[in-house]
């Protein structure tokens, strides 16, 4: 299913509309109007009969209705993009290629020649036009194509744009595991999409830099074409049910879930991280230490707190803040609260009056819970945490992986860059482009 196993995600995985897609229905008007016009010319029989760039060519054998061309397919992020797509464009070729006539569809895809890269490549730009590294070329009769360029490029660039995001907010996390959260803000329609890219990013930090990133998607469907199931804990819905009793919520949650679901309380619906945090710890290591007494270590295991998770929103002071008047500093999830709280629950069990036996069990118990923080998170934030040391472990992000700035986007673009005719190949582009290559394209059979 990528670059790390050397298969490509079956085309039934997609679940193309070809209908609509060979009709046009997802391609932009001026593709399908250039469709029209080089399929009358074709029944015309119409030879070109204008000034052409080539012009050593015999013109009387150039039918442009039936012009066959090299198509590339590429994208401009400097200094690289991590490539995502290439499985899905490949089963729109598949499928759609071809023409219509008296009503019926005639496929062509296997008059094509197709060169692609794996999903999960990555491809490097070094600013220059000339020095693009297409991830996809066809070549082929452009009548038969041409209708799906718009839904081809869109197909790249959502999911390169994704995995290009999340490879940088990994870079920036060192490694740390990252909680994949946009599917709020996006059509639930392109969840499977967006997770299968996060999960090529993580895999590809992995591999480049010997990492150990975990998978952690937030619904089934981002897992559903690589295998991944959604995971999660409590909102503050949950909370709100339990009449704002956090620890309440957390005990109810860690006696009826299986131990498989880690236990990870969402520690800022009043605002004060430090003081909830310490009363779900509290309740959770009473549960504990309860059972372990009783000797029944299953069901002790249950009420280990794995984390705590502080979303503060970016416009709230948290109550152990005080303020200095940098907002930095102050609002939201930041590097002065992570501090406290990660020094609250270190020293908790401290103030239990417990007896040595059991305060050694409790040292251990706090001194194992993971911090998480949710909130505002993106590549710049995450780098200035690491940088600053600030001890958090895990790091949730949603809306900024879906992020398309002038920083952060990965269009592709596609260009004609030569055509045959009679039988040999010429080079032929618009101004500023030629035909390029990239030693990761591999023939498509």
């Amino acid at each position: 299913m990528s670059v790390f196993d050397g298969k490509r995600l079956p085309k039934e995985t997609f679940k193309l509309d070809a209908q609509r897609l060979r009709a046009g229905w997802y391609s932009d008007a001026y593709f399908m109007n250039s469709v029209r016009i080089l399929e009358a010319l074709a029944r015309e029989g119409y030879a070109f009969n204008g000034q052409a760039d080539l012009p050593e060519l015999d013109k009387k054998e150039i039918k442009t209705g039936d012009i066959v061309v090299e198509m590339q397919f590429f994208t401009r992020h400097k200094p690289h993009s991590l490539v995502v797509g290439v499985d899905e464009a490949l089963a729109i070729l598949e499928g759609c290629t071809g023409y219509f006539e008296d009503g019926q569809f005639i496929n062509t895809y296997r008059d094509l020649e197709v060169e692609a890269v794996q999903d999960g490549t990555c491809v490097t730009y070094d600013g220059e036009p000339k020095h693009v590294k297409p991830v996809l070329k066809v070549r082929g009769r452009y009548r038969d194509i041409a209708a799906l360029e718009t839904p081809i490029l869109g197909v790249l660039t959502e999911a390169t744009r994704v995995a290009t995001n999340v490879y940088e907010v990994l870079s920036a996390a060192r490694g740390k595991d990252l909680l994949f959260f946009p599917a709020r803000f996006a059509h639930y329609k392109l969840q499977a999409l967006h997770g299968y890219a996060y999960s090529l990013a993580v895999r590809a930090y992995n591999d480049r830099h010997k990492g150990a990133s975990h998978f952690f998607v937030s619904t089934d469907d981002q897992g559903g074409w690589w295998g991944g199931k959604g995971g999660g804990t409590t909102s503050h819905a949950f909370i709100a049910c339990f009449l704002g009793d956090t620890a309440e919520s957390m005990v109810q949650f860690a006696r009826i879930m299986p131990l498989g679901v880690p236990r990870i309380a969402l520690v800022d619906f009043h605002n004060d991280c430090v003081g909830e945090s310490l009363k779900v710890l509290k309740r959770m290591f009473d549960a504990y230490n309860a059972r372990r007494l009783e000797g029944d270590t299953e069901e002790a295991e249950k009420y280990r707190l794995f984390g705590v998770r502080p979303d503060t929103s970016g416009n709230m002071r948290d109550a152990s803040i005080t303020p200095t008047g940098e907002r930095s500093l102050d609002l939201g999830v930041n590097p002065r609260l992570i501090s406290l709280l990660r020094k609250a629950i270190d020293g908790a069990w401290q103030g239990w009056g417990l007896d040595p036996e059991t305060a050694e069990v409790a040292r251990e118990y706090c001194k194992k819970i993971r911090i998480v923080v949710t909130g505002g998170f993106n590549a710049k934030k995450i780098k200035l945490f690491e940088d600053l040391g600030v001890p958090v472990d895990i790091y949730g992000v949603g809306s900024s992986l879906l992020e398309n700035s002038s920083e952060t986007n990965c269009d592709f673009t596609a260009d004609i860059v030569r055509v045959k005719v009679d039988g040999v190949w010429h080079d032929l582009a618009k101004t500023g482009r030629q035909a390029a290559d990239n030693p990761s394209l591999k023939r498509v059979k």
